[in-house]
């Protein structure tokens, strides 16, 4: 069973009110000091599992069956942080006849300013991770700030005065979350760069298309195995350039280890990408990285590539290792004179495979998209129909609706978070 988000924050946050509420009477359960002593401890529990996730660690991406759900972990983690953080600092978090102390005692102007500042902290961080119109080199280097911020909101933690000591079930539970925390912010800031695996390559071919390009790399000492339908995070060796991004890897496992990505201008980074990369070019290609594979055992599979969601199933057709094409149907839905590769190079590839290829360039909502659907369910059993879907959230939630419709099960779909910000 993989882990869920919400499963992840239920569980925080069950554990953290439990041990709170052991601690204090139960007469004061239900009043807002107990609640905001609770919520604050929750805030406290969900920011150093973000920050634990932030780590990239395989093992974590194992447990929630991709790195693109740990993203979206991360995400909802801060915000329901951010909402107890603020119910926390509303309400003062202690009662009289509580026995308060401080762990580490700080003089009170500076406790105050403390407790403050780990509120900013939150927020801005929260901030950073909801807001897409902040260009993706400033938002990289202020959300590197996340680990250093966290440090904050554990000095307010150590120096505020409160009813859980150190060595009750509730500070040992927050000195776990804060261990956990400090520990894979240190080592994604400080120690990843080194040792994750990555190695380096070299541009050996640029095929621009609009407002895309096609990029090859080829190793320059050792080439790293991956999974087609995984993905990669790219730093090109180029001033303004070496932010590590994210990008699927559009190829299968080439015996020169040659490594292909198909990338679109989708913002200000893969614009400045698109237009300045050249051959010749070295790069540091951190990966593998995700968990997208094909259904196996299908009676009959369907794929669907939204945009440059395309590039996975890319891979999968370019898998000289895979068989069973006869029984995959590729739907490419793009928007008419942006498609990247055309439509027709897509076409000839799925021939070449056995597969079957239907460009739709009039989206997920047009009666062309769901009568050729209907018509690839038709000939089989709807509840046999495995599909697997890359490509925007709202594109994903027409499919869905569509499966609905032809009865196909949604247990039935696999998808890969097509954003990550």
């Amino acid at each position: 069973m993989q882990i869920k988000s919400w499963h992840a924050i239920l569980f925080l946050t069950t554990v953290s009110f439990a041990l709170v509420l052991a601690e204090i009477p139960r007469a004061d359960w239900f009043t807002t000091a107990a609640l905001s002593l609770s919520a604050g401890v929750a805030a406290f529990a969900l920011m150093g599992a973000a920050a634990l996730l932030g780590g990239r660690w395989r093992f974590i991406e194992a447990m929630f069956g991709g790195l693109d759900r740990v993203y979206l972990a991360h995400k909802w983690l801060g915000v329901w942080a951010l909402g107890f953080a603020s119910f926390h600092l509303a309400f003062k978090a202690g009662m009289q006849g509580w026995d308060a102390a401080s762990i580490m005692a700080l003089p009170p102007f500076y406790a105050r300013l403390v407790r403050q500042l780990s509120f900013v902290a939150l927020m801005l961080i929260v901030m950073l991770a909801l807001n897409r119109m902040i260009p993706y080199s400033t938002w990289r280097w202020w959300h590197k700030l996340s680990g250093p911020l966290l440090l904050i909101v554990i000095l307010h933690w150590l120096s505020i005065k409160s009813a859980i000591a150190l060595n009750d079930p509730a500070g040992i539970w927050l000195a776990i979350m804060a261990a956990l925390g400090v520990t894979a912010a240190g080592y994604k800031l400080l120690l990843f760069p080194f040792l994750s695996n990555h190695a380096e390559y070299q541009v050996v071919g640029v095929s621009p298309g609009g407002a895309a390009v096609h990029l090859e790399f080829a190793p320059v000492k050792r080439a790293i195995p991956f999974t087609p339908g995984q993905f990669a995070f790219i730093s090109m060796q180029q001033d303004g350039l070496r932010e590590p991004h994210p990008f699927t890897i559009a190829s299968g496992n080439d015996p020169d280890g040659h490594v292909h990505f198909v990338i679109r201008s989708l913002g200000d980074y893969t614009q400045k990408l698109i237009k300045e990369t050249k051959i010749g070019m070295h790069a540091e290609i951190y990966a593998p990285w995700g968990r997208f594979k094909r259904p196996a055992a299908a009676k009959r599979e369907i794929w669907i590539g939204g945009g440059v969601g395309i590039s996975p199933f890319i891979a999968w057709l370019a898998d000289r290792s895979a068989t069973g094409f006869e029984k995959v149907t590729l739907f490419y839905l793009y928007s008419a004179g942006r498609e990247f590769p055309p439509a027709h190079v897509l076409r000839e590839l799925a021939r070449e495979r056995g597969a079957k290829f239907v460009p739709i360039s009039t989206g997920a909502a047009s009666p062309e998209f769901t009568e050729r659907l209907k018509d690839v369910v038709r000939t089989t059993d709807a509840e046999s129909v495995e599909i697997a879907f890359c490509g925007p959230k709202g594109l994903l939630k027409l499919v869905r609706v569509r499966m609905n419709d032809l009865g196909i099960p949604i247990s039935n779909l696999t998808h890969e978070y097509f954003e990550f910000r």
